[in-house]
């Protein structure tokens, strides 16, 4: 391994035409490789951790940090402050956009248990934003200009039959509990019934037959995730992180390491920002992990007295 030669720098992964995909650049070069269940990785993480760029408005591709600032080695944010003020992606999440003439969908995304979520994504997406956001199930429920569906959202929201956001590891806890697939769409069927009936009257095209979509067969979660595994809560320079895929769930990924031991659970954002360059597979090393576990079943037998 060419220690002298500067490594590709991961700028995360992204769903393309119904695709996951890892991108990284080295200098004016962009590399992009779908990322396929059964494909042996082994990576290298090399600092220091970059600021990944904006997304701005109207541009294919993230535009280049000015000011190539480094960022929080263990963070959860891709971004330095400046562009995080400037990002059209995060203008839109935090209201801070009043409309930008696109037409949007409003979608219901159920995540299993009590856990439904109403969102907004641009109709020139399609369901990438779902996938990225690892979603078992969802479906559309309206259109139109973005001022419409953000109201539209809110009005869902403020019902309490959906919420606005919810954390990694609540959507992660609810894999091993996701019931058969009939009572999946019948769950956001139901639900999509619900909200229609509140957004009477809102001025957005509603769709009250579109099709729910199930995506827990493409995420390889039909039998739940592992029964145990390991969770990387944190990256370090220098750290190896190898095994084999297994389907990418939304942007978070299972190795089966090659070691034989439990699988690894990397999401791919702790990658975004780093220097990857290829390694000898070999133990994971240089990581922080959280152990996780499938709890065990309810104990459902009835009480004699």
């Amino acid at each position: 391994m060419d220690t002298h030669r500067a490594p590709w720098r991961c700028t995360g992964l992204q769903w393309q035409d119904g695709r996951p995909v890892l991108g990284a650049v080295r200098g004016a070069l962009r590399h992009e490789r779908v990322v396929e269940a059964g494909t042996a990785v082994s990576w290298q993480v090399r600092g220091p951790r970059l600021c990944s760029g904006p997304w701005l408005s109207g541009e294919p591709e993230r535009r280049p940090c000015p000011h190539r600032a480094e960022i929080e080695p263990a963070g959860g944010a891709v971004l330095c402050a400046p562009c995080q003020t400037v990002d059209s992606g995060l203008a839109l999440a935090r209201d801070q956009v009043l409309d930008d003439g696109r037409t949007y969908l409003l979608y219901l995304a159920w995540f299993g248990g009590d856990l439904l979520k109403v969102g907004l994504t641009g109709e020139h997406r399609g369901r990438a934003r779902l996938l990225e956001q690892g979603a078992p199930v969802f479906t559309f429920v309206a259109r139109g200009p973005l001022p419409a569906v953000r109201r539209a959202e809110l009005t869902v929201s403020g019902a309490g039959l959906a919420r606005e956001r919810f954390g990694a590891r609540a959507k992660a806890a609810q894999w091993w509990h996701l019931p058969a697939a009939a009572e999946r769409a019948a769950t956001v069927a139901g639900a999509r019934t619900a909200v229609l009936a509140v957004l009477a009257g809102h001025p957005v095209e509603t769709f009250a037959d579109g099709p729910v979509v199930d995506q827990v067969a493409l995420f390889g979660l039909t039998a739940g995730p592992p029964a145990a595994y390991r969770e990387v809560v944190a990256l370090a320079d220098g750290a190896t992180v190898s095994g084999t895929l297994r389907p990418p769930i939304g942007r978070r990924l299972f190795l089966d390491p090659p070691d034989g031991g439990e699988p690894l659970l990397l999401d791919a954002v702790r990658l975004t920002g780093w220097g990857l360059a290829a390694a000898p597979p070999g133990p994971c090393s240089g990581v922080e992990l959280r152990e996780h576990r499938r709890p065990p079943a309810p104990d459902v037998q009835h009480a004699l007295f």
